[in-house]
């Protein structure tokens, strides 16, 4: 098989929850360990680092790989689901996975892959390993897909976790309570292993804490020992303070989204522990990390700008706290009139969201080319239901052109709603 055929037999042959949802969640872990051993255990060959959260998992795995590639380790990094391309899932020093890697894991495994039945994500999981391990990488790091206790990645012993924060998504897998799905998310803790919870939340802190206890896992809340402001935003690039234990310094990141201060912390915290294992990370390398992670990284979608006059701004952000902090955001910058090209899923609760969005916004309501995605015209008739009134192009390109065509040039446009949709911008 080539590359195509290859993709095509995986997209077709294991069930893909971004496509289908529901149907394709595993809630245990032997497939994933069945598969490891298949493959000689290759997640015991290198170091790693382990990334939950409902939000910011994404920013925060790909900043610290930049800082530790930066700092000249052979850096792995695992995220999921991929906007573009399917070798976005696996990169070695921000290099996508290469083509003929995964015709070979592929063609070396399919007889197992087609006894075992894996789901897509075991699959990929089970790939990025065997991938890193045979290119020898001094560390890789590793994003959780949902959760963290069942989540196919929870197979490895990392040098830390990170756990972002807690917030309404996927509660029909994880729960229904904060509580609860910070316990999901806490399964991530490994015995005597450091774990950094980046943003400090009242409910779900006792758990956090009783966990790692039960564990002997030291617990570090970055957020009460780094304090992160933003305080300018130019050429692509966001500066912030940040205060210490009494002292305080200044770094860029090359992220905007106004959100990254939540992830900061931790990402910072997360620095700190590892150089206490050994991890020799400079200032220069922290600082260049940073300032350069999508360049590094090849991160997309992260309030990202993709025209001026009018402002395109997308963002992936697609659950209740992720819009209200775009919806905050959006409020920072002067425009005569808002877009909003929205496309979400069908298989959550959309009504918490659709009450946040602002009602004199102009709404193009379109939907990802996927079986998971809620129609356009299902999407714009309970936006109805919140007095939120605009058109419906399905195709989610057709839908940005509208909104650019009939934009004024002070107008701002903002594309968005669910990662599928932003995925599927052209000129991303």
């Amino acid at each position: 098989m080539n590359y195509q055929e290859t993709l095509d037999y995986l997209y077709n042959s294991l069930p893909m929850f971004q496509r289908i949802g529901a149907a394709a969640f595993k809630k245990d872990l032997s497939n994933t360990l069945a598969l490891c051993a298949h493959l000689g255990n290759p997640e015991r060959k290198f170091k790693t680092i382990h990334v939950a959260g409902t939000n910011g998992k994404g920013s925060t795995s790909h900043s610290l790989a930049a800082i530790l590639q930066s700092a000249g380790y052979k850096t792995g990094l695992y995220t999921s689901p991929h906007l573009k391309s399917f070798g976005e899932r696996t990169r070695i020093n921000g290099v996508e996975m290469e083509e003929e890697a995964v015709i070979r894991f592929v063609e070396e495994n399919k007889s197992f892959l087609e006894e075992l039945k894996p789901s897509f994500f075991e699959m990929t999981v089970g790939m990025a390993f065997w991938y890193f391990a045979e290119k020898q990488v001094d560390i890789a790091v590793i994003e959780v897909g949902m959760g963290g206790r069942l989540d196919s990645t929870n197979v490895i012993l990392p040098e830390i976790s990170i756990i972002t924060n807690i917030g309404w998504d996927h509660m029909q897998f994880l729960g229904d309570t904060l509580p609860k799905i910070a316990s999901e998310k806490a399964g991530i803790i490994k015995p005597n292993t450091p774990v950094i919870i980046s943003q400090t939340q009242e409910e779900t802190t006792p758990v956090f804490h009783e966990i790692a206890n039960s564990l002997h896992a030291p617990i570090i809340f970055a957020d009460q020992h780094f304090r992160v402001t933003k305080k300018s935003e130019q050429s692509g690039k966001a500066g912030y303070s940040v205060e210490c234990h009494e002292k305080s310094f200044k770094i860029t990141l090359g992220l905007l989204g106004n959100y990254q201060r939540f992830n900061l912390p931790g990402i910072l915290e997360a620095v700190v522990q590892l150089r206490k294992k050994g991890w020799e990370i400079s200032e220069q390398a922290l600082a260049e990390g940073l300032e350069n992670v999508t360049q590094l990284t090849g991160l997309k979608g992260r309030w990202q700008i993709l025209g001026e006059n009018p402002l395109v701004i997308a963002d992936t952000g697609h659950n209740e706290p992720g819009i209200r902090e775009i919806l905050d955001q959006l409020k920072t910058y002067s425009f005569s009139k808002l877009w909003m090209v929205l496309g979400m899923v069908q298989d959550k609760d959309i009504s918490k969201i659709l009450a946040l969005l602002p009602k004199d916004a102009t709404y193009v309501f379109c939907n990802a080319d996927l079986p998971r995605a809620l129609p356009a015209s299902q999407l714009a008739e309970k936006a109805s239901q919140f007095d939120l009134k605009g058109f419906i192009i399905p195709n989610v390109n057709d839908a940005l052109n509208f909104a650019r065509k009939n934009a004024s040039s002070n107008d701002l446009i903002f594309i968005g709603g669910s990662t599928f949709v932003v995925a599927e911008i052209d000129d991303l």
